[in-house]
């Protein structure tokens, strides 16, 4: 693997453009799949997520690495969501609320590696169920999720990035997982 997150980091903030190549292309598909997930719109997915990287950029000389470089990363990543939400009038949710929360998202499924029909059908349909349910989770939680899953992202370092506590990330990781698991049938 090399050279670790936070050395990258801080060979780029000397100047080393290779090394923010790198970090670059170890990150940016989690990175993306939390915005998307996060959105209603790939359009505003793509804009948000370059946000996050200019900020990532931006914030080179800057860097210190007092956390692990994703923690820093994801935290970026956030509080552009936080402000996106704010423009847009939505606001984080409390874990106990789960009427009306926003609006479904459309399912984003993706076909199965295998070629058989009937699997590509029946994997279709639990990422459908999925994608839906994952809409379904009250923002707190949903985010929390996809921090763990897409970021790699400790329930510690879900709290620092979001801002809150280990117990709060921690309760809002476990109702997203029990809810998911529930949609899914494996409740």
């Amino acid at each position: 693997m090399g050279e670790t997150d936070e050395q990258l980091m801080l060979a780029y903030a000397g100047g080393d453009a290779h090394a923010f190549e790198s970090l670059y292309a170890r990150h940016k598909g989690p990175v993306y799949r939390y915005v998307l997930r996060s959105v209603k719109s790939r359009g505003e997915a793509e804009e948000l997520f370059q946000d996050v990287w200019e900020k990532v950029i931006g914030a080179a000389e800057r860097y210190r690495p007092q956390a692990k470089f994703t923690t820093w990363l994801y935290t970026i990543a956030h509080h552009r969501l936080v402000d996106h939400w704010r423009v847009k009038g939505l606001a984080l949710v409390s874990i106990d609320v789960d009427d009306d929360e926003e609006e479904a998202r459309a399912p984003e499924p993706r076909a199965a590696p295998s070629s058989e029909p009937h699997r590509i059908a029946e994997a279709r349909d639990t990422l459908e169920v999925l994608s839906a349910a994952l809409a379904a989770l009250p923002l707190a939680q949903r985010e929390a999720f996809l921090l763990h899953h897409e970021g790699d992202l400790s329930v510690a370092e879900i709290a620092a990035a979001t801002g809150t506590n280990e117990e709060a990330a921690k309760s809002r990781l476990r109702y997203a997982i029990n809810k998911l698991k529930d949609a899914l049938g494996d409740g």
